[in-house]
């Protein structure tokens, strides 16, 4: 049987049962559930706010843009990146006419503290930060240099469905302005497509719910069996439609319940991953501080030959993956080509290891076999 390198598993009868009830109440849309899994991830997490989303991507957005209206950033001004990340973490920035300026990344392929504070200039505005792989890296030192600087700190926490430090979601930290969250389809809490935005701002989570609601200033669910006028509404903003809905935020209080077993299930796995490369002086492993917390989504190694091992594995029906390509590859990113050596050399040598629940102690043996057997 082959390995696939990310494949969800949902507790079928349990969302059907969730699903069935959005169904019997002739409600699918935003509201009844939604509101219902934001209550549930609050209380998960302790942010003070949680909105439900269509996508992390809508999320990153309107974390930039709330930003952006609230601070007085001009077009133009500066967001420090990462580009080792999926290009909607820089697209969100681009959304509101502003600068993507990437820093390097570290020994967790997090952004480097020492390079953020190398690219910092009078148009530098705020960072995003990017858990990857669920991985908090140096995010305590971002932050302090974020404090220091006056820049706003958005955490790209589309891998980090439940990471914790010492039991506390980094989300949560004080000087996080705002985390987004992602429940994709592959993610460790999977849906269909859905994401969550936790701002710290009692009034960024106000807008952020208006705007994602077309800027309109009263949504279906409060209309809805309220009496005379209550149809009527006004439109603030120019908003967006990226409301979740109540199918996936059904999924969504069921996955939550089985999340930190998966993940303590992830841990081992990469835990098995680890004992089973770090004898192998060809394979570069990436580290996690914290990784007894970590949510582990994705596990990487850099090799000498990535493309070769791809297609041996493959072979052997076993799929591993990349994640990701350094975003100044990209046509649209490629002015900033240079500025980043260490991720454009990771970039290059990069590969994602399977990683799901799945997976049997004896596939992961497999990988590691195989893995050792080609680079050697």
């Amino acid at each position: 049987m082959s390995i696939q390198v990310l494949k969800p598993k949902f507790q079928i009868e349990e969302c059907l049962q969730e699903i069935r009830q959005c169904l019997e109440r002739g409600w699918t849309g935003m509201g009844f559930k939604t509101v219902e899994f934001e209550a549930a991830w609050r209380e998960y997490t302790k942010h003070k706010n949680a909105f439900f989303l269509n996508s992390n991507t809508a999320g990153l957005h309107l974390a930039v843009k709330i930003l952006k209206m609230q601070n007085g950033w001009q077009d133009g001004d500066e967001i420090i990146s990462t580009p080792i990340t999926f290009v909607s973490s820089n697209h969100a920035i681009l959304y509101e006419n502003l600068h993507v300026t990437f820093a390097d990344v570290d020994e967790y392929l997090c952004l480097d503290p020492e390079d953020i504070a190398r690219k910092i200039n009078d148009r530098t505005r705020a960072v995003m930060f990017v858990g990857y792989g669920g991985r908090v890296g140096r995010l305590d030192q971002v932050i302090d240099l974020c404090k220091k600087h006056g820049l706003k700190l958005i955490l790209d926490a589309a891998h980090m469905a439940g990471t914790t430090v010492n039991g506390v979601f980094p989300g949560t930290w004080d000087g996080v302005d705002v985390a987004v969250y992602s429940f994709q389809a592959v993610k460790n809490l999977p849906t269909g497509d859905s994401g969550m935005i936790c701002f710290a701002d009692d009034e960024c989570d106000r807008l952020a719910r208006q705007l994602a609601w077309l800027g309109i200033n009263k949504d279906t669910y409060a209309r809805s069996n309220a009496g005379a006028y209550k149809w009527k509404y006004d439109v603030d903003y120019l908003g967006y439609k990226y409301n979740g809905n109540a199918i996936m935020a059904a999924i969504a209080l069921v996955q939550l319940k089985y999340l930190d077993a998966d993940n303590a299930r992830r841990r081992e796995i990469a835990a098995m991953y680890q004992k089973g490369f770090e004898n192998n002086p060809r394979i570069r492993i990436i580290g996690a501080p914290y990784a007894d917390e970590c949510a582990y989504h994705i596990y990487e190694l850099i090799v000498p030959d990535r493309e070769g091992l791809l297609s041996y594995l493959a072979e052997h029906d076993v799929f591993g993956g990349v994640h990701y390509r350094d975003n100044t590859d990209y046509k649209m990113y490629r002015y900033a080509q240079g500025t980043c050596p260490r991720a454009a050399e990771v970039s290059k040598h990069l590969i994602t290891m399977p990683l799901h629940m799945w997976l049997t102690d004896d596939d992961v043996n497999r990988v590691i076999e195989l893995v050792n057997s080609y680079v050697r």
